[in-house]
């Protein structure tokens, strides 16, 4: 009688890029929203477009503190042949400016105050003197010095954000700006996160001598968290495979997509890879990447909802949450599928200081220290340690990302570094 075909006779090796793609290609992002406070909306994702629905400025407002005037009362002005102006008002910050500014005459302006009817420039105190009501401007000013024109920020009627844009901080005052108190946002993805592996126990057990506290369950949430998510912790598995589909199955069933690390043993990796299989169709997609650390990676559509297999070793795990995870619970937030799912927001371009061995045909990642050099350029330093040292990446701010086709990258070479 013949053997039942193993997973691991069927582990393949993609590269990360297409690994990535073969999942979120075949995502529908999440189609729900919610509507939240904005300043609320840090980091999450825009549900529609937003439309600015007020012009601004709404009025011309000088940028700097100074004298308003007309510029061509001051063409040829200079240290040694000022313009002399009658000084004959002042605006106060929030009022209205009535008083218009005529021939020789100058008013009083503060930075953000309405620029009075008749001047076209503001002649910033730095090149002025004030003696009594008597006004020495000694730099011309051309129409629009220190000025900002109405609808120079945004008119009403322009598209501010388009959906799946991240809100940052700056969107969000800008929103405030046009008083936008409220925004649109899509429903945080519900992310099931379940740690297996018989020798791991909760962080709040002392482990007996062979056991270890589970790291995984909490990096791999907080992962989650960053890229929007929420995570949803489903606590932790035996070995058993029949408990482990059980328990995958039932958290799949509540939440929106599901992340489970499997244990260190291969035979551990083989029945994680055997409960997802049966967890709903198409079922695997990807058994194996082509990267260092987290090869025996496994990403799954299970019903239409992502399902993602990660090593056991916690620096693994983390480097492949970073690396898929992410931005796949990106693209249930209705984000764009990149090209490889890193995009460029987390990615800098560093000056390696030291030679980092690879091998061709994976994509290696590993950790360094990231420093600012004298000469102006980001160093990075790498830190080499072994895929079950948390505290390797602990002490590192990035990770080098080595290229498939590359054997190794000499000091000196410029290379990406992924910041998470």
């Amino acid at each position: 009688m013949k053997a039942p075909t193993r997973p691991t006779e069927l582990f393949t090796v993609l590269p990360p890029a297409v690994a990535y793609a073969e999942l979120a290609t075949r995502l529908v992002p999440l189609a729900q929203a919610e509507d939240v406070a904005t300043e609320a909306a840090l980091g999450r994702v825009a549900a529609e477009a937003i439309v600015a629905r007020e012009t601004l400025p709404a009025f011309p407002r000088s940028t700097m503190d100074g004298y308003a005037v007309r510029a061509a009362d001051t063409y040829g002005a200079s240290d040694g042949a000022p313009a002399y102006l009658r000084l004959i008002g002042e605006v106060l910050m929030g009022t209205i400016a009535r008083e218009p500014v005529e021939a020789g005459t100058a008013i009083r302006v503060h930075t953000g105050a309405m620029l009075p009817p008749g001047a076209d420039g503001v002649a910033i105190v730095e090149d002025t003197n004030l003696r009594g009501d008597e006004l020495e401007v000694m730099r011309a000013v051309a129409p629009g010095d220190s000025v900002v024109a109405v609808g120079e920020d945004v008119r009403s009627g322009e598209r501010l954000f388009e959906p799946g844009h991240r809100f940052r901080a700056q969107d969000l005052g800008a929103l405030h700006a046009l008083g936008m108190t409220r925004v649109s946002v899509r429903r945080k993805p519900v992310v099931a996160v379940l740690s297996s592996g018989d020798e791991v126990v909760a962080p709040d057990r002392t482990p007996p001598l062979g056991a270890v506290r589970d790291v995984n369950g909490v990096t791999i949430a907080s992962t989650i968290e960053r890229a929007g998510g929420a995570s949803f912790p489903y606590g932790i598995v035996p070995d058993d495979e029949k408990l482990l589909e059980r328990a995958a199955r039932r958290a799949l069933e509540g939440a929106d997509m599901l992340v489970l690390s499997a244990g260190s043993s291969v035979s551990a990796r083989d029945l994680t890879a055997r409960a997802i299989a049966r967890l709903g169709a198409p079922g695997i997609l990807v058994h194996g990447i082509a990267i260092k650390p987290g090869k025996p990676t496994i990403l799954a559509l299970c019903d239409g909802k992502p399902v993602i297999g990660l090593p056991g070793n916690p620096v693994s795990a983390l480097v492949v949450a970073w690396r898929i995870v992410r931005p796949i619970v990106g693209v249930l937030l209705g984000m764009p599928v990149s090209d490889d799912g890193l995009g460029d927001e987390r990615v800098v371009e560093a000056r390696l200081t030291a030679n980092v061995a690879s091998r061709p045909g994976r994509e290696d990642y590993v950790p360094a220290k990231l420093r600012r050099a004298a000469d102006g350029v980001m160093e990075a330093t790498p830190i080499f340690g072994k895929s079950t040292l948390i505290f390797t990446l602990v002490h590192s701010d990035g990770l080098i990302e080595i290229p498939l086709d590359r054997a190794g990258v000499t000091a000196g070479s410029l290379v990406r570094v992924l910041v998470p």
